[in-house]
Parts: structure tokens; sequence; C-alpha cells
């Protein structure tokens, strides 16, 4: 999926791309309140999958800062 494609998208649209690919978007997101170990883990298996699909990494990359972008200006909007 191209930047052009990603631009434009809500935060859920970008959550439902990511799932589309197979996996949470938590796995690339993280959760709140995870531990250290949490966090491990969850790197350690989002890396494998980069490492099994390298050309994922694009893609996954423009999704998961989009993502945290429409949240954090949600966030923001809210306060």
């Amino acid at each position: 999926m191209s930047k052009n494609r990603l631009r434009g998208r809500s935060a859920t649209d970008h959550h439902q791309f990511l799932i589309a690919l197979g996996t949470p978007p938590e796995l690339w997101l993280g959760v709140p309140g995870e531990s250290a170990e949490e966090r491990a883990a969850r790197l350690c298996a989002a890396r494998d999958i980069l490492d099994d699909h390298p050309e994922l990494m694009c893609p996954i990359t423009e999704a998961v800062f989009a993502a945290l972008k429409d949240d954090a200006v949600d966030l923001l909007g809210a306060a």
C-alpha cells in the first residue's frame, strides 16, 4: 500500500490494514501497561515476521506511523 493510499484514512482503517496483513495491530503498536518481558516478546515476534517477509517493512511502517499520528491527533483533540 503506497503512502497515497494510506493518507486520509482513519486510525481504524490503519488498524484494519494491519489485521488484513494477518497480524493484530497490538503486535506493532503495543498495549498500555505491557511489562518489559511482554514488550520484548512482542518485538521479537514482529522482528521474526519482518525477517520472514521483508517486503512488509514499508507498508507496515507506514500504517503504524499513520495510526499513531491519527491516534495522537484524536488524543490531543480530546484534551
